[in-house]
């Protein structure tokens, strides 16, 4: 990948000083051509690389760029060696592991530095993935990331959360990775910022038309307001239980339903009975997580969902007489 390459022929400026065209192109095995648009890219993007030409010429980074990794404060170090998890790296398709891309950054440093930073190396692992084994990234991906990179237009075929699907022509803003799950922050042809899950990109294809990026447009600022703005716009239900003392903990542990919980009656006494609130997002989730726990727990309030309750578990009981 082109961001891989870029980091690769920074490194090595910042370390042998002075590489020709043909070197450098040697070092991360690409064409002199490749390595030329690569410089106008670094240069583009606010990297001070120059050219000097002649017999001893070469790029090379400008002193006080170089200096500037040795002059990093041990918090900025921190900061630097925190490589995102493996499964982040392959799935953007960037061949160098994190171990392989801290070891780099750690033999550019001043000996003074390499010590801590060895140490926060040593004691600090990332990982966003899942206990259980997940499925393979999206084939989609990588035709978001080419379309992202090249600022064109992408036709996608996009499945919705019921399974109906529709086809889209947006403009790549951004790539989110939340956890384990990868998001494209895109325009839509209205020109309005939307979010789209790739899991659900059920077909991409990178149109020949571009697109002007938005030059006020910051990725991390609008999925923080993304994020807020999806959880205040999210449904409430909230309910009253008697809950047995024994379930407490599983209750305030498991937070895949609940919002909210408050114990109503938190002194002690003989009673086993817990009054507890509870916040989810729908009845029917409400609903699921009271007969989850069987005679555990009891519902109080509201009590029109008592009905229901009944008769879900007299279905239950039903499949086994």
């Amino acid at each position: 990948m082109r961001a891989d390459r870029l980091i690769k022929i920074i490194l090595s400026l910042q370390s042998k000083g002075k590489l020709t065209t043909k070197q450098l192109a040697e070092e991360v095995e690409v064409s002199q051509r490749t390595i030329l648009r690569d410089m106008d890219a670094l240069t583009m993007a606010g990297i001070p690389v120059v050219a000097e030409r002649g017999i001893n010429g070469g790029w090379k980074l400008m002193d006080h760029f170089r200096s500037a990794i040795g002059d990093l404060h041990l918090e900025e170090l921190k900061a630097l060696f925190i490589v995102p998890s493996e499964s982040i790296l392959e799935a953007l398709n960037i061949t160098a592991s994190g171990t392989t891309i801290r070891q780099s950054l750690l033999a550019k440093l001043p000996a003074a530095s390499k010590g801590d930073a060895q140490q926060y190396f040593n004691k600090i692992y990332i990982d966003t993935g899942t206990w259980k084994p997940t499925r393979a990234a999206s084939t989609a991906l990588q035709d978001v990331q080419l379309a992202l990179w090249e600022n064109r237009k992408l036709a996608i075929t996009y499945q919705k959360a019921n399974g109906d699907s529709s086809q889209r022509i947006v403009c790549p803003l951004g790539l989110v990775a939340k956890g384990s799950t990868w998001y494209l922050v895109a325009l839509n042809e209205q020109g309005e910022h939307r979010s789209f899950k790739v899991s659900r990109i059920a077909q991409a294809e990178v149109q020949a038309e571009a697109f002007t990026r938005p030059e006020a447009f910051n990725l991390g600022e609008y999925w923080k307001q993304s994020k807020l703005d999806f959880v205040e716009s999210l449904p409430t239900f909230e309910i009253s239980v008697l809950a047995h003392r024994s379930i407490l903990s599983r209750m305030s542990f498991t937070d895949k339903f609940v919002n909210r919980m408050e114990i109503l009656q938190a002194e002690a006494t003989n009673d086993p009975m817990v009054h507890v609130a509870l916040r989810f997002n729908s009845e029917q989730e409400a609903v699921e997580y009271v007969l989850g726990f069987g005679g555990m727990m009891k519902l109080l309030q509201p009590s029109y969902l008592v009905d229901q309750i009944v008769e879900q578990a007299r279905q239950a009981i039903a499949q086994y007489e």
